[in-house]
């Protein structure tokens, strides 16, 4: 008897050790429950005409490209100031629960995730199989656009997840720097050591991304390991973020950035 309650106790703890390495990615089922009940803000990365085609019940729309510089080089972040104004009126900030999704590509999620988690925002997740999923689980849609009270907000930066072109290049014999664009940009041209690693590979069926013993036979066989600093990059950042997420979240990478600029700035030196 005491050997079968040290085995249920062990049992228990392996479960909830599961689920909480993966906090930051949410099943529709549980987000469902807590859109339901106003405990969350629904956040949708999609473009604005799908957004007013249908989305999910109660879910404001961000544009990923207004967060961004439109002038070369292209994606670099606003300042941290203009982006708590453009959140802010979203109704978004940091003492909310915030839930994303996307069109399934994980792109736009990814990088509002990381975008997020770079101002400071401690609960933030991304809805796992976005809107597929979401309506497997019946969760409820609209195509009324979500009217939400502004938001203000302080950043609090956290620079521990950022890196600029003068740190990458101070970091290029030391930190695995991983290139996450597909195959011919990476044949076109990339930072010189970087390794390849396209963000697709994390991703299972219909958006959702791949186990976490998968994952981290994945990055291991790659060489992106936990004991070094790891810096993501792609073209203008966005493919990065759903790697960052896979890597902090999911497997505890402790020293993680992404390359803000990435290598749209770096290849005009």
């Amino acid at each position: 008897m005491k050997f079968k309650n040290i085995l249920f106790s062990f049992l228990l703890l392996t479960i909830f050790t599961n689920l909480s390495l993966a906090q930051d990615l949410i099943s529709a089922a549980e987000a469902k429950k807590l859109i339901n009940n106003k405990s969350a803000l629904i956040v949708s990365t999609r473009s604005a005409e799908d957004y007013a085609k249908v989305h999910i019940r109660n879910a404001v729309n961000v544009s990923i490209d207004a967060l961004a510089s439109t002038t070369d080089p292209k994606g670099i972040l606003k300042s941290p100031t203009e982006l708590a104004k453009i959140l802010g009126e979203k109704g978004i900030d940091p003492a909310k629960k915030i839930i994303i999704y996307d069109t399934g590509s994980n792109k736009g999620a990814g990088r509002l995730y990381w975008i997020l988690k770079y101002l400071g925002f401690n609960d933030v997740k991304v809805l796992d199989g976005h809107m597929q999923a979401w309506r497997t689980a019946r969760g409820p849609v609209t195509n009324a656009a979500t009217k939400v009270a502004a938001a203000t907000f302080t950043p609090k930066v956290n620079s521990k997840i950022f890196a600029d072109k003068a740190y990458v290049k101070s970091k290029l014999n030391s930190a695995v720097i991983v290139d996450v664009r597909d195959d011919t940009e990476w044949g076109e041209g990339h930072i010189n050591g970087a390794k390849h690693l396209e963000y697709k590979v994390v991703l299972a069926d219909a958006g959702k991304l791949k186990s976490k013993a998968d994952l981290a036979t994945l990055f291991n066989n790659a060489g992106i390991t936990k004991n070094k600093e790891v810096i993501l990059y792609c073209a203008t950042s966005v493919r990065a973020g759903i790697i960052y997420l896979a890597l902090t979240s999911i497997l505890e990478y402790p020293n993680v950035k992404v390359y803000d600029g990435a290598y749209n700035e770096w290849k005009l030196n």
